[in-house]
């Protein structure tokens, strides 16, 4: 899965509305919308708080999988 996927499943699967979480990274609603929709993704400092609120690694926020060696 990919960030905007991932962030969504994420932040409904926490009950957390799109609304708390913009106040929280202080951006508006529509730029949580446009990290939902993929048009566009938030900083480095934005991963970080998105994924403390959201209680994964920022790695499993945006999709990245580590294949074994």
């Amino acid at each position: 899965m990919d960030f905007c996927t991932n962030m969504r499943r994420l932040r409904k699967a926490k009950h957390i509305s799109q609304s708390v979480i913009a106040e929280k990274l202080n951006v508006s609603q529509r730029t949580i919308s446009h990290y939902e929709n993929g048009t566009c993704q938030p900083s480095i400092e934005g991963l970080i708080k998105l994924s403390d609120m959201l209680e994964v690694s920022i790695d499993e926020l945006v999709g990245h999988v580590v294949e074994p060696k």
